[in-house]
């Protein structure tokens, strides 16, 4: 009894002490209104930026960008990077892929400090070696981003060309149900999902702010970077040109991208069989050949 006591009454003075402490203060007018109003910025909606970057974001900025300069000379051209980019279909500005690639490489280069400490301690090697590893593992982590973003982009391409029949087999029925190109997008659009139909939206939004369709669909073979894709735009640009049934031209582009994906696969069946070859003459074959020699061998030894 006496613990309750003591700790209520320790509860009451801190209540106490905060409640003089609240009444010392003298409260503003400003404290009273600012739950009731909300500061508006007065900055156009067009312009002003939604991405908040925090504080460590904000002063490494500076240098991430002199780093990202410096491999832009050692690395792929702007252009290109833009290119492989819309290809991956990322929103990401060259700048921040550039900004990607230093910490990959700072994370290569902190990985194989790491490493060369390691096997100082240990090993005792030699320091040329050392300072070696490190400047490998710094540039393994620079090309890890690299073909990590290839590895994206052909990942993008092989969905794409999976999807690519449906979406125009599905553009045909809507032709052949007699409404126009665009009524036929925007429906695909609507309807499917993937990554095409993305790529689709995309198209069908440049159409809308007043882009041919044979132009629009020119640049989004264009970012996409597939050959069929780009037989796909220019197919459609001619049967727009020339009058041609559109459902037929689609079907057939939906028939060669099948026929094109069951080559690769005829392709891909082929170089796996080749490889499979390589654990049955390396493995299978020489301990089937020991275990058909031994019994013969043990026989002589007990022979003799």
């Amino acid at each position: 009894m006496s613990w309750t006591g003591a700790a209520c009454g320790l509860l009451l003075g801190a209540g106490l002490v905060l409640v003089l402490a609240h009444g010392t203060r003298r409260v503003r007018l400003d404290d009273r209104l600012a739950p009731y109003l909300r500061p508006r910025d007065a900055t156009s909606g067009l312009l002003r930026d939604d991405r908040r970057t925090a504080a460590w974001e904000r002063a490494l900025a500076p240098w991430a960008g002199r780093a990202a300069a410096r491999l832009e000379h050692l690395g792929s051209p702007r252009d290109h990077v833009r290119r492989r980019l819309d290809r991956a279909g990322e929103g990401a500005s060259v700048e921040q892929f550039r900004a990607r690639q230093v910490v990959w490489t700072v994370l290569g280069l902190a990985a194989g400090l790491a490493l060369a400490l390691l096997l100082a301690a240990t090993r005792g090697s030699a320091s040329a070696s050392l300072a070696a590893l490190v400047l490998v593992c710094g540039a393994c982590g620079y090309v890890a981003c690299d073909q990590a973003l290839t590895w994206r982009i052909r990942r993008r391409e092989d969905r794409l060309l999976a999807e690519f029949p449906t979406i125009a087999e599905l553009l045909a029925l809507a032709v052949t149900a007699g409404e126009g190109p665009v009524a036929a997008l925007e429906r695909v659009s609507t309807t499917a999902r993937g990554e095409l139909s993305a790529e689709v939206t995309r198209t069908l939004a440049a159409v809308r702010a007043g882009s041919p369709v044979a132009t629009a669909l020119a640049a989004m073979a264009e970012r996409t970077g597939l050959p069929a894709l780009t037989r796909f735009a220019e197919g459609v640009a001619v049967a727009l040109e020339r009058g041609s049934p559109l459902a037929d031209v689609l079907r057939a582009q939906a028939q060669d991208v099948r026929e094109a994906g069951r080559r690769a696969l005829l392709e891909s069946g082929g170089r796996r069989e080749i490889a499979m070859m390589v654990p049955v003459v390396f493995l299978i074959l020489p301990v089937t050949v020991v275990f058909a020699v031994f019994p013969s061998l043990a026989t002589l030894r007990v022979g003799l």
